[in-house]
């Protein structure tokens, strides 16, 4: 059922405390420089400088090859923006005051369309399953319509982010077999509330102007609702830190446009080896999407990434992904989760025999090793551990 949850005044401080004192570590404020901005009104969301960028004519009126020329020009734009705010020339304020009146058409409406336009026949996720979701159920479980299940504000999130204005979506792009939010992602995906991009602007206003530090799009995964995403910014007026809290199983398509309005990236790196991705999660060729989208998010803004270790999957697995963010990444610019709470749940639990190897907590011998490897490796994990 939809419904908000807030963060009453300053009562998060007292269960979360971590969340203050975190940015007292200069090495967090450093990585997470452009969040911390947008998050304390200093600095424009991206998806504000998109609303700037002029688009000439109405992106409903052009064919894809047209729009898509449009939008790597405007995208340089307002990349040029994005710089100059990221170095402090365009603060919130000068925006207020210099730039109260918007086009009739920007960046962020070429971005919408496009979105619309990727959603059906759909290839917004590296499954590329193109079904027409107007008349039919993607790969992900829904159709063209988005469904919240919940919204409120989150204090279980990493330190800087709390409290997270946090919106969860139906359904899903992965079939993981031990998913803790299957019900949402798997097994009743359309059971939430159907929200427009209206009601969605609505939501995120109340939950930024009720305290959240961002606004975060998880499910399931957000990716299935990209194009109701977008299209809410073009409604919403209030200044945000947009978050993409994702398994990046995201197609290019979708990451060029990702890249205009997301100022913080939460990605999972789940898996080092893509035969565990396919087995677990269904998911080929992972290795290969989600480095790929992860050094293009690392490019567009902060992150922080996150990483579930498995148990008996260290070697396959989380020694890897410690190799892959400390050798393709810039791993001085970003942060990274090392998280410790993986249970079994799901078909895990059901069919315990079929998936022995993750049917049990992970052994702090085994998580020892994967931090003492991030440590050696130069990854910094501790501060928001």
């Amino acid at each position: 059922m939809l419904f908000g949850r807030f963060a009453d005044n300053d009562y998060w401080k007292l269960v979360r405390p971590d969340a203050v004192y975190v940015w007292n570590n200069e090495e967090v404020r450093r990585r997470l420089s452009w969040y911390y901005k947008v998050m304390n009104d200093e600095a424009p969301a991206k998806f504000m400088l998109a609303k700037i960028v002029e688009a000439e004519d109405n992106p409903q009126k052009l064919n894809l090859e047209a729009l898509i020329d449009i939008k790597n020009k405007l995208s340089r734009e307002h990349n040029m923006l994005w710089n100059r705010a990221r170095k402090g020339e365009i603060t919130l304020e000068d925006y207020l005051r210099d730039f109260r009146s918007k086009p009739e058409y920007s960046l962020l409406h070429i971005d919408s369309e496009l979105a619309k336009r990727y959603s059906s026949p759909c290839r917004l996720c590296e499954r590329r399953c193109r079904v027409d979701r107007i008349n039919k159920l993607g790969a992900c479980r829904i159709d063209l319509k988005t469904y919240v299940h919940s919204w409120f504000h989150h204090l279980g999130e990493e330190p800087p982010l709390v409290p997270s204005g946090t919106i969860f979506y139906g359904g899903c792009n992965f079939t993981c077999v031990y998913c803790q939010n299957y019900d949402i992602s798997q097994t009743a995906p359309r059971f939430g509330d159907i929200v427009d991009a209206r009601k969605l602007a609505d939501i995120q206003r109340i939950l930024r102007i009720k305290g959240a530090r961002n606004i975060n799009h998880v499910g399931g995964d957000p990716t299935p609702n990209i194009h109701t995403i977008v299209e809410s910014l073009l409604y919403l007026e209030v200044n945000t830190p947009q978050l993409w809290n994702s398994n990046m199983y995201v197609s290019l398509e979708a990451m060029d446009i990702l890249v205009d309005i997301i100022d913080i990236w939460l990605p999972d790196f789940k898996y080092g080896s893509n035969s565990c991705a396919t087995r677990l999660s269904a998911a080929p060729r992972y290795v290969d999407v989600v480095l790929r989208n992860l050094q293009l998010a690392a490019s567009n803004g902060d992150m922080i990434i996150r990483h579930l270790v498995l148990p008996n999957h260290i070697d396959c697995c989380s020694i890897r992904v410690m190799d892959y963010i400390a050798s393709k990444l810039p791993v001085n610019k970003l942060l990274v989760n090392i998280m410790e709470q993986y249970r079994p749940e799901h078909l895990v639990v059901k069919y315990p025999n079929r998936w022995r190897d993750i049917s049990r907590r992970p052994k702090m011998e085994e998580l020892g090793r994967v931090y003492d490897y991030a440590k050696k490796l130069g990854i910094l994990f501790e501060p928001i551990s």
